[in-house]
């Protein structure tokens, strides 16, 4: 196998580059023109060809080999956050109350530097590469999106890969795992509607605000009374809104927050005991309930065969990493819309480095990762569309 820690490292400049730019002008979900016009560019002076405008924003590249093979398709997510920024760094985001605050900037960045290199190996391989830079991740539905306009087909992939850059790990780690590794993801919505009064005639009132105690407290039993105890799940409630003065018992209150699980058996268990526990406990607290489930993603699980081939790449190309192959996390990913159509693997790069200071958690207005973990990411990612490409 080449070098391709060597080759990504030759074109850091151009990748850290392309990442600081996109740091600078960060660009929310289905609104990355700018961000997607500058991915159209570099991979047209490529020679390859590229579809952009799919799914409003996002964009698809072709890079087919001298001979045919297998179709492998390598996605990388475009957008921002609207987090304000405070990371002080030089490349500060130049648009207020939006930054990457997730290490998007550092995909779309690894992304081209993966299709400069992958270009220059073209006569060395089989197949088809397709490039996928895509709008709208964080839980908007640009990964439906884009299968709705047809990323999957002329031609369809065998296999998808993608990657995350991990600041909860540090440079040197890798996780790459079969099976689950990111959760399915719900969001909900209540409305507690009782009858409001006096604060000091509770008797004369129907008391949303009491009820909707009662209820979180309840659903906090679901993951411990009603999910396998080597299995997991999350009910978390993460707003709650209702009332406006001290002496004011309101009528209705209102909360909203986030279900996560992995396995599809536990899911359908946990949604349906949260509407028995929601919809009972406002009977008996004479209220009504008007309840909105809304699923996000499904889980992203893992191909046990591709992911056993990017294990190989991953000790081929950055030996001496710490490998886990045991790691998942309950944040959700919409490549999971991808999996679920054909087989893939989801992998993770660890980019933290606490003595740079490094370290803050995904989504925090801190945000900002090692940028050495850009050329491993790209060598890694390059190396397993390689083991799947080379010439037999």
């Amino acid at each position: 196998m080449y070098d391709y820690l060597s080759e990504a490292r030759v074109l850091f400049n151009y990748t850290r580059g392309l990442r600081r730019d996109f740091h600078r002008h960060p660009e929310i979900g289905f609104n990355e023109v700018r961000t997607a016009g500058i991915v159209a560019r570099e991979l047209e002076d490529l020679g390859l060809k590229v579809t952009p405008g799919i799914a409003k924003t996002g964009v698809i590249a072709l890079l087919e080999m001298e001979r045919p093979g297998p179709v492998i398709l390598l996605r990388f997510d475009m957008d921002a956050l609207p987090v304000q920024e405070e990371t002080g760094v030089d490349y500060f985001s130049e648009t207020p109350g939006v930054m990457h605050a997730c290490g998007h900037d550092g995909h779309i960045a690894i992304g081209l530097s993966v299709a400069r290199i992958l270009y220059n190996h073209r006569q060395e391989l089989d197949g088809t590469v397709k490039f996928v830079f895509q709008p709208a991740e964080e839980g908007l539905g640009g990964a439906e999106g884009m299968i709705k306009e047809g990323v999957l087909k002329d031609p369809k992939p065998d296999l998808a890969l993608a990657l995350h850059l991990w600041n909860e790990k540090p440079v040197g780690w890798l996780g790459i795992r079969s099976g689950p590794v990111m959760s399915a993801s719900e969001i909900f919505k209540l409305r507690i509607i009782g009858r409001g009064g006096h604060g000091a005639a509770p008797h004369l009132a129907i008391d949303p605000v009491y009820a909707s105690a009662q209820i979180i407290n309840a659903l906090q039993s679901i993951v411990s009374r009603n999910v396998p105890p080597l299995q997991s799940a999350v009910v978390s409630v993460t707003t709650i809104h209702t009332g406006d003065a001290f002496n004011v018992i309101p009528s209705s209150a209102e909360m909203q927050g986030t279900i996560r699980t992995f396995d599809p058996t536990v899911r359908e268990r946990v949604l349906s005991r949260f509407r028995q526990i929601v919809e009972g406990i406002a009977e008996t607290m004479e209220c009504q309930v008007e309840l909105n489930l809304q699923s996000i993603t499904p889980a992203v699980i893992n191909d046990p065969q591709i992911t056993d081939v990017i294990w190989q790449a991953a000790e081929q190309v950055l030996p001496g990493s710490q490998l886990d192959d045991d790691f998942s996390t309950m944040g959700s990913e919409d490549f999971a819309f991808m999996t679920r159509e054909i087989p893939g693997c989801y992998f993770f790069i660890g980019s933290a480095n606490p003595e740079m200071g490094l370290n803050a958690s995904h989504h925090h207005p801190k945000f900002n990762f090692d940028e050495d973990a850009l050329p491993r990411g790209v060598a890694l990612i390059t190396a397993a569309a390689v083991q799947f490409l080379r010439k037999q």
